[in-house]
């Protein structure tokens, strides 16, 4: 959404000085607004400078060529752009709206991807429904433009793998039943040969293609973070587990065909940390091929399988790495400077593997390493119009929870021209399943360098990235705890001389949001004010009401809400039971169309919270989804500017 600010604020930049002074940041029709006063366009100007930046993500390698696909935005929209060599203009190739999907912490996959036997043809996944993330699918003709839908439009579809003998996808969908997500097959060229592999009832996604073209690798999930790896033959739809549910869930992703298809490559939190272990399908018996104390978070093999590219974590960055499938032995790399790197893939038929970094410096641009020649080259350079080596360096923080449990974030502090204890905002992730890590703030440096407010991101239980006990600390009864590493971190605030602990802020999206929300409830006599975007504010009727398909995955995270005894437990840490011990200003805004945290969940906290006669400010963005929030560039330009005005009004003030 932070693309979408720019080209509303340069059009309010060019208007007369005097017509700024007195215009307000106009409300869109689409826009449900109570309690919110007139914004003032200057608040809009001044976000302007720093707001006024792209990036671009890797999506495909040409199948012949040294050319790629990225993923980047010029208008209100991101959209398909093919780069046709290191450095060159970026061509735009699809004119949507609402664009095509980016990659991200919950689908970190690229949307689009060209037949391995066609280079005049790419299949991408988008969603056409106003935000209700029915995804489907579409071929694009690279000769004529021409798009094509590929299934019905409400079909929930994933993204689509190639065979590598190509002009045969594979993929997810919901269209049976809109429940259940199966496995499917397509000829792209021929929709009609669409068909279900195999009895995949539950939640399935496909992952990889054998060799040979004859069967498939797929997880089946049970929840975000327990998963199991199966082969599907593609013909007949028999099915085989390479891995088991025993009594601990074990987190299974990015399974892999090795090149002789007699093997397969995973990464699993088995043990503790993520790393890649390797299973003979003969055998199904699984050894761990990366060092325990490596944190993998991505890998993906050679074209010819001799060589493993993967992403390790590093904490507050991330390292590209490249070893010797047989040996393991690494390849020596190129200096690359600091940042975290995403989407690695390699070019078809060659040892160049490319993949998107992103920095405090840049938001994010595509790259590639040719293991070969071990030379670095950057493809796109993408502008910012705001330099951020002029605020102090992140700075990473820990402090204890009430049990015990070390809990870390990042601490951004504001310019040095603000003298005294520092105003905070405390954001906080969604997922629960996601992590913060260093990165480009964007908008936000406007917060720092403008208002002089701290920012802090925590990454509390629950978070990924800190091995498996603690991404497990949060499931269930156990959710309160992560309410109290809130409360810890303010503790580690109001023993900070530097910050100011009688103005606090907490803010979130999602499950973010809720956590802002239960937060200023436990601790409202120690938080200022608070802001929760697509926040669940009621835990029981959420997992009742939540997308079919996401129902089971959800219950195990948060419980199971048709148990009594753990209905009565969700019912007592949700927002809405408490709403009159929520004294606090607070800001809530939501999409009118999200199937994850129904509109309902917003609509009834506001009602209880104004017969508190708290002040609210909400705001509904109609026709917008969870995954497409807030939609449109008149919509973002709202957003941040109300976002910014509440801030000066009761955090500031």
């Amino acid at each position: 959404m932070r693309y979408l600010i720019c080209a509303a604020i340069v059009a309010l930049a060019a208007w007369p000085a005097g017509a700024r002074q007195t215009a307000s940041v106009p409300v869109p029709a689409t826009v449900k607004v109570e309690g919110m006063p007139p914004i003032p366009a200057s608040i809009a100007e001044d976000l302007a400078r720093y707001g006024a930046y792209r990036d671009a993500q890797i999506v495909a390698w040409h199948p012949t060529k040294r050319q790629l696909l990225v993923n980047t935005v010029f208008g209100q929209f991101p959209q398909i752009h093919l780069v046709d060599g290191p450095g060159r203009a970026r061509t735009q190739l699809t004119f949507l709206s609402p664009g095509v999907p980016r990659a991200s912490a919950a689908v970190p996959v690229s949307p689009a991807s060209f037949d391995p036997a066609d280079a005049n043809t790419i299949v991408l996944r988008r969603d056409a429904t106003g935000g209700t993330e029915g995804y489907s699918l579409y071929r694009y003709d690279m000769a004529s433009g021409a798009i094509v839908p590929l299934n019905e439009a409400k079909s929930q579809s994933g993204v689509p793998v190639w065979s590598r003998q190509g002009k045969w996808i594979a993929y997810r969908s919901s269209e049976r039943n809109g429940k259940d997500r199966d496995i499917f097959v397509m000829q792209p060229a021929d929709p009609s040969t669409a068909r279900r592999v195999g009895d995949t009832a539950g939640n399935w996604d496909v992952e990889d293609w054998s060799p040979d073209g004859s069967s498939l690798l797929a997880l089946e999930y049970f929840s975000n973070i327990d998963t199991n790896v199966w082969t599907i033959d593609v013909s007949s739809g028999a099915k085989k587990a390479l891995t088991e549910r025993g009594s601990e869930p074990v987190n299974w992703t990015n399974p892999r065909f090795a090149a002789d298809g007699k093997s397969v490559y995973a990464l699993s939190d088995k043990g503790g940390r993520s790393r890649i272990w390797r299973a003979s399908l003969a055998r199904s018996t699984w050894t761990p091929v990366t060092a325990e104390g490596d944190a993998v978070t991505s890998f993906e093999l050679s074209p010819d399988g001799l060589m493993i590219a993967m992403i390790v974590d590093r904490g507050d960055h991330t390292d590209l790495q490249v070893v010797d499938a047989g040996t393991l032995k690494p390849r020596t790399l190129p200096a690359i400077g600091p940042g975290v790197m995403s989407q690695i893939m390699w070019r078809p038929g060659s040892r160049e593997v490319g993949f998107t970094l992103a920095s405090i410096k840049s938001p994010g641009d595509v790259y590639s390493v040719d293991t070969s020649l071990g030379t670095l080259t950057r493809w796109t350079f993408s502008e910012v119009s705001f330099n951020p080596e002029v605020l102090p360096a992140p700075q990473l923080i820990q402090w204890k929870s009430e049990d015990g449990l070390t809990i870390s974030g990042i601490l951004y502090r504001p310019s040095t021209k603000f003298t005294g204890p520092r105003p905070v905002m405390i954001s906080l992730h969604g997922g629960p399943e996601q992590r913060d890590r260093v990165r480009f703030q964007g908008r936000s440096n406007y917060f720092l360098n403008e208002l002089g407010i701290a920012i802090i991101y925590p990454n509390v239980r629950g978070s990924t990235g800190f091995g498996r006990s603690f991404v497990d600390a949060d499931n269930g009864k156990a959710r309160a705890g992560a309410i109290k590493d809130v409360g810890a971190l303010l503790d580690w605030i109001a023993a900070e001389p530097t910050l100011d602990k009688n103005r606090v802020l907490v803010q979130g999206p999602s499950y973010g949001g809720y956590l802002a929300l239960e937060s200023a409830i436990v601790y409202g006599d120690r938080i200022r004010c608070v802001m929760a975007g697509a926040g669940m504010t009621n835990l029981v009727t959420f997992l009742e009401q939540t997308s079919p398909d996401r129902q089971a995955n959800r219950r195990v995270e948060y419980g199971d809400e048709r148990d009594p005894d753990m209905r009565a437990f969700l019912l007592s840490i949700s927002p809405i039971t408490r709403a009159a011990d929520l004294k606090r200003p607070t800001m809530i805004i939501h999409p009118g169309n999200d199937t994850r945290v129904p509109v309902a969940q917003a609509q009834e906290l506001v009602k209880a919270l104004k017969a508190n006669n708290v002040p609210v400010w909400y705001l509904e963005f109609t026709g917008v989804g969870h995954d497409n929030f807030p939609g449109t560039a008149a919509n973002n330009d709202l957003m941040l500017a109300a976002w910014t005005s509440f801030m000066k009004t009761y955090l500031l003030n």
